[in-house]
């Protein structure tokens, strides 16, 4: 980029945190107090010694995870990609394969203001093309609710997850396999010798990525020794 592009940029990323952390902001601020502002108005408020034991309960688990996706992901997606994808969720399943595609497509690589910018359009496009979907769902789903239950439907709804993602899985492996084979091998041992741990995928996203990023290190510390 030259010097113009680069100033440009710069008012770019400052509005994109400023706008980011609004956005974050309120986005916590309704969820919270969502729940207390409907039960406040139908005098229904919960009891909240018990509402923060729940809530701890549940952050503990997945305060581990959380911070293993923000460690993993905010590198891949930029400022941008990043707060729209920690906003609208689904990260995993859709923003997270949408974004490594659009990257692919164009040639930008990762840690780039190219691949930033690619990976907030590419996201904020899945984040549309979600809303409406679900919108059209929510309008059909009384319409299609007999067709949705029919019994002849249910395997193939049980092999959706799966499916899903096995073809995202391969569409990464392919290229590196030499790197993913150590995350899969750790994984399938944890998981044949303790299955109880297939209830908790998202606490093993760390052992995963920890396994993903000594892989990398090694192979690429041996690609430049041998150069």
């Amino acid at each position: 980029m030259n010097g113009k592009h680069e100033l440009y940029f710069e008012r770019y990323d400052r509005t994109t945190h400023r706008l980011g952390r609004a956005a974050c902001l309120l986005t916590l601020v309704l969820l919270l107090g969502a729940p207390f502002a409907i039960g406040g108005y139908l005098g229904a408020m919960p009891d909240l010694g018990a509402v923060a034991k729940g809530f701890l309960a549940i952050g503990l688990v997945w305060m581990g995870s959380s911070i293993g996706e923000y460690i993993l992901y905010t590198p891949m997606l930029g400022a941008g990609g990043s707060y729209l994808a920690f906003i609208t969720g689904n990260l995993i399943n859709m923003k997270i394969p949408c974004a490594m595609n659009a990257k692919e497509l164009v040639g930008a690589k990762s840690g780039t203001k190219e691949n930033e910018i690619i990976a907030t359009l590419s996201i904020a496009t899945a984040s549309l093309v979600t809303i409406l979907v679900l919108a059209l769902g929510v309008a059909l789903l009384i319409p299609l609710q007999p067709i949705l239950q029919a019994p002849a439907l249910q395997p193939a709804f049980d092999s959706v997850v799966p499916a899903l993602f096995g073809a995202m899985a391969y569409q990464y492996f392919r290229g590196h396999m030499n790197m993913a084979v150590w995350p899969l091998v750790l994984m399938g041992v944890l998981f044949t010798l303790l299955p109880a741990l297939v209830a908790n995928t998202s606490m093993m996203v760390l052992p995963a990525g920890a396994a993903a990023f000594l892989a990398g290190y090694l192979l690429t510390k041996k690609s430049i020794k041998q150069q």
